[in-house]
C-alpha cells in the first residue's frame, strides 16, 4: 500500500520514522512518500520536503515566511492528488496539517486522514477540536490524560503510548554507552556534563540559549554542552555561544545519558530528559514578561507548560517562563540539582512515577498495527 505522511519538525521527523519502519514490518510492499526530514529518508521512500524549509515558529515568522508556507501547502496537496496514496497520516503540526486534511476531505473524501501524535488542543486552542471531528477520521494520541479530553467533545481516540519511551528505549538497547569513549570522542574532560538544550527552532534558540549559557558557565566545576538542532548548523550557534563552548549535533541522546543535570526549552525534550532520569529546569523565552504569566494563569487550560509535570499532575521540574526566565531564577533552580539534595531526589522520583504513567515502550508499532489493520 501506498502511505503519504506529514511529519513538520524533528520529533515528527523522529517518530515518523519509528512508525514507518513499523509498517514495512506488516506490509512488505509499504511505499513512503512525505513531507519530512533526514530519519524518514532513512527508512525509505521519497522525502518530498524537508521540515527545515517548513518550520516557522511565531507570528513574526508565519508572517515572514507566508510565501513559502503556501508553496509548501500547493506543493503537499498536488503530490497528494497525483500520488493516490491509500491513506495520509498527519504527525502533530496542526497549523499546517488540519488545512492539509480539510483539503482532502473536500477534494479526496474517499482517502482516509489519520493524525498520529495529537497537538496540545486540550492547552490552547481547544476550538480546533471541530476540525479534527469534521476531517480526521481515526487519531492516535500519546499521553494518558488525552482520551478523558477527546471523550469529553465526543470524539474517539486510540491512545497507544508514548513515543518518547519507544525512542528512548530503543537508543538505551543499540547505543549502550561507553563513556570514556564518548568523552575522548568530542574531547571531554572529567568534569561531570551539563547539558543545554535550547529548542529545535531558531526564534526559540535564541530566546533561550545566551541566559541558559550566562548561568551554566557560572559553575566550572561543571562542564557545559549544548545539544544542536538536526536542522541547523554550526554557523547559526556560534553568534550565541561564548568561544570554546561545546556544540555537539546528532548527540543529544547520548548527551543526556551522561550529563548530571540539564536546562531544556520546554517541548518532547523535556519528557526525553526526564525518561533519561537527568535532572532538569525547563526554560522558556518569550515577550511580555509577567504580564504573559499572567496571561497564561488565567486563559490557559493546564496549569503547566512541561510535559513531566503535565503527565505527573504535579511540579515535578522547575519550570521558568516567560517573566520567570530570569538569571536569578534559573540560577535558584538548577544549584539544588547540581548536588546530591532532597530536591534531586524528589525529582528522580517523580520520573519514576512519569515512567509508570506512560506505560511500555510499543507506540509506534501499535499505531502501525491500527493503521494497517483498518485499511
Amino acid at each position: 500500500m501506498k502511505y503519504f505522511l506529514v511529519a513538520g519538525e524533528a520529533s515528527g521527523d523522529l517518530h515518523a520514522s519509528n512508525l514507518m519502519r513499523e509498517l514495512q514490518k506488516l506490509d512488505a510492499a509499504a511505499e513512503f512518500r512525505f513531507f519530512g526530514g533526514d530519519k524518514m529518508a532513512s527508512v525509505g521512500g521519497q522525502l518530498v520536503r524537508h521540515y527545515r524549509d517548513m518550520a516557522f515558529m511565531g507570528v513574526v515568522a508565519v508572517v515572514m515566511h507566508a510565501r513559502t508556507i503556501l508553496k509548501n501547502m500547493a506543493l503537499c496537496k498536488q503530490e497528494i492528488s497525483s500520488w493516490k496514496p491509500d491513506v495520509l497520516i498527519l504527525v502533530d503540526y496542526a497549523s499546517f496539517n488540519l488545512k492539509i486534511a480539510e483539503f482532502v476531505k473536500t477534494n479526496l473524501p474517499s482517502l482516509p486522514v489519520h493524525f498520529y501524535i495529537s497537538p496540545k488542543i486540550w492547552a490552547w486552542k481547544e476550538f480546533r477540536i471541530k476540525a479534527f471531528k469534521k476531517y480526521i477520521d481515526r487519531m492516535y494520541v500519546i499521553l494518558p490524560f488525552e482520551p478523558a479530553f477527546f471523550d469529553k467533545h465526543h470524539f474517539a481516540v486510540s491512545y497507544v503510548g508514548n513515543p518518547c519511551v519507544d525512542s528512548v528505549s530503543a537508543f538505551r538497547a543499540n547505543h549502550p554507552m561507553d563513556e570514556p569513549l564518548f568523552r575522548a570522542r568530542y574531547g571531554l574532560d572529567e568534569r561531570p556534563v551539563l547539558a543545554v538544550l535550547p529548542g529545535s527552532r531558531k526564534g526559540e534558540i535564541k530566546g533561550n540559549l545566551p541566559l541558559m549559557l550566562n548561568v551554566a558557565s557560572e559553575y566550572p566545576g561543571f562542564q557545559v554542552v549544548v545539544a544542536g538542532s538536526p536542522g541547523l548548523d554550526e554557523l547559526f550557534y556560534k553568534p550565541l555561544m561564548p568561544p570554546g563552548t561545546r556544540l555537539l549535533f546528532g548527540e543529544t541522546y547520548a548527551l543526556l545519558e551522561i550529563a548530571y543535570a540539564a536546562l531544556v526549552t520546554s517541548g518532547t525534550a523535556t519528557l526525553e530528559t526526564g525518561l533519561f532520569a537527568t535532572p532538569q529546569v525547563v526554560c522558556y523565552a518569550f515577550k511580555g514578561g509577567y504580564l504573559a504569566n499572567w496571561v497564561f494563569r488565567h486563559f490557559m487550560h493546564v496549569p503547566f507548560i512541561s510535559l513531566v509535570n503535565l503527565i505527573a499532575g504535579r511540579a515535578v521540574v522547575p519550570e521558568l517562563m516567560g517573566g520567570l526566565f530570569t538569571k536569578i531564577h534559573l540560577k535558584t533552580a538548577l544549584e539544588p540539582l547540581l548536588a546530591e539534595t532532597a530536591e534531586r531526589t524528589a525529582m528522580l522520583d517523580g520520573y519514576r512515577d512519569v515512567q509508570q504513567l506512560l506505560g511500555a515502550p510499543g507506540a509506534a508499532e501499535r499505531t502501525a498495527k491500527l493503521i494497517y489493520s483498518s485499511l
